[in-house]
């Protein structure tokens, strides 16, 4: 029997190989990425397809059999080689060309592939008849990269078109300027906070708030231990976490560990009392509950919690995991309390950080911390424009933990 296995820049390339030299019967045994993403892929031949296939090979679709268009193919008894995955079969496993159901590789691969090709006709319509100036293909290349790298559609298309009128009439159209470019143009548009500013003797409260599972009371641990540890300020640790008492736990261990003074409050009256008691320290950090961004009522009582503190900055710390909508969302509800920083967490468990753009232009807040890990004081960053900018053009890979 024979086998063979070819390597293209797009699905519809190698696809189109197997037909050539196997012919329309020859059935698709594997397929796999090789490397690079969906969007850029297609578009600028940035990944390879590998596709393993044989005009020999006749196995029953996965499809039901009364779904199939034609007879003769059950009963067939499967390649031996199936055994190896448990009986199971691997995706795409002994699909014929032209029975690839919806919601194997090669439908979603063709149905990605297909999407883009719309959007760029829909475009190119749309400019004509605008009466704008036509688009290089470069920058058709450029809207594939940011959709590769997660950005929503309308915030990809709206920096190509910035990037289109910035172009001269007559000005040659390079790759390397037009990305250039494109990365001064998000760069422009973070606006970074910069470490928090503590002087010796001058006392300074800072609070970390947002949602649940975002990270904010190991965060507060990393800042602790920066400050205590290597910046020798006198730092003190305050929860209002009592909602957890795990939360609590594990923030009074940071202190015991770190040699902190720790106070626990339930109530805005208690957080008065608290607050007298900060006398001599020069960085207070305050742990607060996660709250639903819906929860209109706990918002207010976390802004309650916040005045009497008399937080000197709000950071909202939001994990890069969520969607764009989620994150300006979240954002937009927890502007009530009066947050004047993002703190951005989990860049390790993120695929991308394109959509990230999207919370920033919305919220126009500044970028404080970034973390990527739970290594106490490690995984954690002051944020900078330009590094955080080339994250988002996916210009250079997220870090790893």
């Amino acid at each position: 029997m024979e086998i063979r296995t070819y390597r293209a820049r797009s699905m519809q390339e190698a696809l189109a190989m197997v037909r050539r030299e196997l012919g329309p019967d020859a059935a698709i045994l594997h397929t796999r990425e090789v490397r690079g993403g969906r969007w850029l892929g297609w578009l600028t031949g940035a990944r390879w397809i590998e596709v393993t296939a044989s005009a020999e090979v006749r196995v029953p679709s996965r499809l039901p059999e009364e779904e199939l268009p034609g007879p003769g193919l059950s009963g067939i008894p499967e390649p031996s080689g199936w055994r190896a995955f448990g009986g199971r079969r691997p995706l795409d496993a002994g699909i014929p060309l032209d029975r690839a159901p919806a919601g194997t590789g090669m439908a979603r691969e063709a149905a990605s592939s297909e999407q883009l090709a719309s959007l760029v006709r829909q475009w190119k319509a749309e400019t004509r008849q605008s009466g704008h100036r036509e688009l290089p293909e470069v920058l058709f290349r450029l809207f594939a990269e940011l959709l590769d790298a997660e950005w929503e559609e309308h915030v990809a298309r709206d920096l190509v078109e910035q990037l289109r009128d910035s172009l001269g009439q007559a000005e040659p159209v390079d790759p390397v300027l037009v990305r250039a470019r494109a990365l001064r143009l998000v760069e422009s548009e973070i606006r970074i906070a910069g470490p928090l500013a503590v002087e010796p003797g001058k006392r300074r409260v800072v609070a970390l708030v947002g949602p649940t599972g975002v990270g904010k009371t190991t965060t507060i641990a990393k800042l602790a231990a920066h400050y205590r540890l290597k910046q020798r300020r006198r730092v003190g640790l305050i929860t209002v976490d009592t909602y957890r008492i795990a939360a609590v736990e594990q923030l009074r261990t940071y202190a015991d560990i770190i040699d902190l003074p720790m106070y626990v409050v339930s109530t805005p009256r208690e957080m008065r009392e608290a607050s007298r008691q900060w006398e001599g320290l020069d960085l207070v950090l305050m742990d607060t509950a996660g709250r639903s961004p819906r929860d209109e009522i706990k918002l207010q009582e976390l802004k309650a919690f916040l005045q009497e503190a008399h937080a000197d900055e709000v950071h909202l710390v939001l994990s890069t995991t969520a969607s764009a909508r989620a994150l300006v969302e979240t954002a937009r509800q927890f502007q009530t309390v009066g947050i004047t920083a993002l703190l951005l967490t989990k860049l390790d468990e993120a695929s991308a950080l394109g959509h990230v753009f999207s919370l920033l232009r919305a919220s126009r807040l500044p970028v404080s911390y970034l973390t990527n890990g739970q290594n106490v004081p490690e995984d954690i960053e002051v944020a900078q424009a330009e590094r955080l900018a080339r994250w988002i053009m996916g210009v250079e890979a997220l870090p790893a933990h």
